[in-house]
């Protein structure tokens, strides 16, 4: 058996093995207990400064 053959073998079985189960593991990591309140905080991420007073789009000079 060739050094080609070898690998390949071992990247269809082990390979797809090992793969599977890093998956597995994101998604367990994903849903783990107490996650939810760092999950919530990076949704909130693109509305945190809602709040700040919008520009006033007629005021010319502030662009300049």
């Amino acid at each position: 058996m060739d050094l080609y053959s070898l690998l390949r073998e071992i990247a269809d079985s082990w390979g797809l093995l090992a793969l599977f189960l890093f998956f597995i593991g994101a998604i367990a990591f994903a849903w783990r207990p107490g996650s939810r309140p760092l999950h919530d905080d990076a949704a909130a991420v693109p509305f945190r400064h809602d709040d700040a007073p919008a520009d006033d789009p007629s005021d010319t000079e502030a662009r300049t």
